[in-house]
Protein backbone atom coordinates (compact mmCIF):
# COMPACT_ATOMS: atom_id res chain seq x y z
CA UNK A 1 0.00 0.00 0.00
CA UNK A 2 1.61 2.65 -1.25
CA UNK A 3 -0.67 6.15 0.38
CA UNK A 4 -0.66 9.51 -1.93
CA UNK A 5 1.55 12.14 0.05
CA UNK A 6 1.55 15.96 -0.23
CA UNK A 7 2.02 17.47 -3.87
CA UNK A 8 0.62 14.82 -5.09
CA UNK A 9 -1.91 14.62 -8.02
CA UNK A 10 -5.54 13.41 -6.24
CA UNK A 11 -6.91 11.10 -9.01
CA UNK A 12 -10.15 12.79 -10.30
CA UNK A 13 -12.68 10.06 -9.35
CA UNK A 14 -16.27 9.89 -10.85
CA UNK A 15 -18.76 7.94 -8.10
CA UNK A 16 -22.18 7.33 -7.16
CA UNK A 17 -23.74 8.69 -3.95
CA UNK A 18 -26.48 8.10 -1.87
CA UNK A 19 -28.76 8.92 -4.61
CA UNK A 20 -26.79 7.18 -7.36
CA UNK A 21 -25.55 9.95 -8.60
CA UNK A 22 -22.13 10.42 -10.50
CA UNK A 23 -20.03 12.77 -8.24
CA UNK A 24 -16.73 13.50 -9.68
CA UNK A 25 -13.51 15.44 -8.14
CA UNK A 26 -13.61 17.52 -10.67
CA UNK A 27 -16.86 18.99 -10.21
CA UNK A 28 -16.28 18.69 -6.43
CA UNK A 29 -13.10 20.85 -7.10
CA UNK A 30 -14.98 23.87 -9.10
CA UNK A 31 -16.27 25.11 -5.57
CA UNK A 32 -12.85 24.98 -3.60
CA UNK A 33 -11.14 23.10 -1.75
CA UNK A 34 -12.19 18.84 -1.09
CA UNK A 35 -11.43 16.61 2.37
CA UNK A 36 -11.54 13.85 1.01
CA UNK A 37 -11.93 11.24 3.90
CA UNK A 38 -11.99 7.25 3.36
CA UNK A 39 -13.76 5.20 6.58
CA UNK A 40 -14.16 1.76 6.79
CA UNK A 41 -17.90 0.98 6.89
CA UNK A 42 -21.19 3.16 7.01
CA UNK A 43 -22.99 2.87 10.62
CA UNK A 44 -20.39 1.36 12.22
CA UNK A 45 -19.51 2.76 15.72
CA UNK A 46 -16.12 5.11 14.91
CA UNK A 47 -17.25 5.85 11.67
CA UNK A 48 -20.33 6.66 13.14
CA UNK A 49 -18.89 9.07 15.23
CA UNK A 50 -16.39 10.39 12.82
CA UNK A 51 -19.44 11.43 10.26
CA UNK A 52 -21.29 12.93 13.26
CA UNK A 53 -18.38 15.04 14.12
CA UNK A 54 -17.57 16.46 10.76
CA UNK A 55 -21.35 16.56 9.93
CA UNK A 56 -22.04 19.39 13.79
CA UNK A 57 -18.35 21.23 12.05
CA UNK A 58 -19.67 21.83 8.18
CA UNK A 59 -20.18 25.86 8.86
CA UNK A 60 -16.84 25.47 10.49
CA UNK A 61 -14.56 23.87 7.48
CA UNK A 62 -16.96 25.91 5.24
CA UNK A 63 -15.16 29.04 6.35
CA UNK A 64 -12.08 28.11 5.25
CA UNK A 65 -13.19 26.87 1.96
CA UNK A 66 -13.91 23.11 2.61
CA UNK A 67 -16.57 20.49 1.69
CA UNK A 68 -16.23 17.63 2.65
CA UNK A 69 -17.17 14.13 1.06
CA UNK A 70 -16.61 10.49 2.59
CA UNK A 71 -15.60 7.65 0.50
CA UNK A 72 -16.48 3.87 1.92
CA UNK A 73 -16.91 0.60 -0.01
CA UNK A 74 -20.29 0.35 0.97
CA UNK A 75 -23.50 0.21 -1.55
CA UNK A 76 -25.49 3.62 -2.21
CA UNK A 77 -28.33 1.84 -0.14
CA UNK A 78 -26.00 1.83 2.58
CA UNK A 79 -24.95 5.59 2.50
CA UNK A 80 -28.22 6.63 2.04
CA UNK A 81 -30.08 4.92 5.21
CA UNK A 82 -26.41 6.03 6.78
CA UNK A 83 -26.86 9.94 5.77
CA UNK A 84 -30.62 9.32 6.61
CA UNK A 85 -30.09 8.18 9.79
CA UNK A 86 -27.53 10.45 11.22
CA UNK A 87 -28.72 13.43 9.20
CA UNK A 88 -25.65 13.76 7.71
CA UNK A 89 -25.02 17.00 5.38
CA UNK A 90 -21.92 16.15 3.13
CA UNK A 91 -21.73 13.73 0.06
CA UNK A 92 -20.61 10.00 1.12
CA UNK A 93 -19.89 8.11 -2.07
CA UNK A 94 -19.48 4.25 -3.17
CA UNK A 95 -16.59 2.55 -3.63
CA UNK A 96 -17.90 -0.69 -3.79
CA UNK A 97 -14.52 -2.37 -6.33
CA UNK A 98 -12.41 -0.20 -4.21
CA UNK A 99 -10.61 1.20 -6.76
CA UNK A 100 -10.50 4.64 -5.87
CA UNK A 101 -9.20 3.73 -2.53
CA UNK A 102 -6.47 1.98 -3.99
CA UNK A 103 -5.75 4.42 -6.33
CA UNK A 104 -5.19 6.44 -3.34
CA UNK A 105 -3.56 4.38 -1.48
CA UNK A 106 -6.24 3.34 1.32
CA UNK A 107 -6.94 0.05 0.38
CA UNK A 108 -4.62 -2.68 1.86
CA UNK A 109 -3.88 -5.17 4.60
CA UNK A 110 -5.32 -4.39 8.00
CA UNK A 111 -5.25 -6.58 11.46
CA UNK A 112 -8.22 -6.55 13.79
CA UNK A 113 -8.50 -8.86 16.87
CA UNK A 114 -5.76 -11.43 15.74
CA UNK A 115 -7.78 -11.19 12.07
CA UNK A 116 -6.20 -10.20 8.52
CA UNK A 117 -7.72 -8.93 5.96
CA UNK A 118 -7.97 -6.11 2.89
CA UNK A 119 -9.72 -3.11 3.50
CA UNK A 120 -9.87 0.33 3.50
CA UNK A 121 -7.39 2.48 6.08
CA UNK A 122 -8.81 5.38 7.88
CA UNK A 123 -6.95 8.44 5.94
CA UNK A 124 -7.80 11.67 4.98
CA UNK A 125 -7.16 14.48 2.35
CA UNK A 126 -7.20 17.58 1.64
CA UNK A 127 -7.24 18.14 -2.05
CA UNK A 128 -6.42 21.74 -3.38
CA UNK A 129 -8.44 23.10 -5.98
CA UNK A 130 -5.38 22.49 -8.42
CA UNK A 131 -5.96 19.27 -7.65
CA UNK A 132 -2.75 18.62 -5.56
CA UNK A 133 -3.09 16.95 -2.30
CA UNK A 134 -2.35 19.50 0.13
CA UNK A 135 -2.36 17.32 3.10
CA UNK A 136 -2.46 14.16 4.27
CA UNK A 137 -4.18 13.12 7.75
CA UNK A 138 -2.81 9.73 8.39
CA UNK A 139 -2.87 10.03 12.68
CA UNK A 140 -6.31 10.87 14.52
CA UNK A 141 -8.51 9.39 16.53
CA UNK A 142 -12.31 9.20 15.04
CA UNK A 143 -14.12 11.37 17.71
CA UNK A 144 -10.86 14.07 16.97
CA UNK A 145 -10.95 13.89 13.08
CA UNK A 146 -12.60 17.27 12.69
CA UNK A 147 -10.31 18.71 14.93
CA UNK A 148 -7.15 17.67 13.17
CA UNK A 149 -8.55 19.00 10.13
CA UNK A 150 -9.43 22.58 11.65
CA UNK A 151 -6.69 23.33 13.77
CA UNK A 152 -4.10 22.62 9.81
CA UNK A 153 -6.71 24.84 8.34
CA UNK A 154 -6.49 27.38 11.09
CA UNK A 155 -2.86 27.38 10.76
Amino acid sequence: MKTLTSGDKAPNFSLPDSHEQRVTLTDLLSHGRVLVYFYPKAMTPGCTVQAQQLRDHQQDLAKHGVQTVGISPDAPKRLAKFCERDALNFTLLSDEDHQVAEQFGVWGLKKFMGKEYDGIHRISFLVAQDGHIEHVFDKFKTKEHHQVVLDYLAQ
